[in-house]
């Protein structure tokens, strides 16, 4: 894991950038109190970025808190995920 300050950061963003590409961890202080970790996002990370799907996910819980909900048996699981 490395520590750096923002200002080495800001000088050398690639060199960095490069090294969370690597799965290397990268802490960016900012003055004594804050730090920032710095991790690429990948594009499963970016799905629930998507305003369609959290539209979709809103939507599920809404109906949720209404009840509107159906309770699936176990056995049933095959069948509706088409296996």
């Amino acid at each position: 894991m490395l520590v750096i300050s923002s200002r080495e950061f800001r000088d050398n963003q690639k060199k960095y950038m490069d090294l969370a590409d690597k799965n290397e961890q990268i802490i960016i202080q900012r003055g004594k109190e804050k730090a920032y970790a710095l991790t690429p996002v990948g594009a499963k990370d970016q799905y629930f970025m998507d305003p369609e799907v959290m539209a979709n996910v809103q939507e599920g819980i809404r109906q949720y808190r209404e009840g509107n909900t159906v309770k699936v048996e176990k056995a049933d699981f095959d069948e509706l995920l088409g296996l």
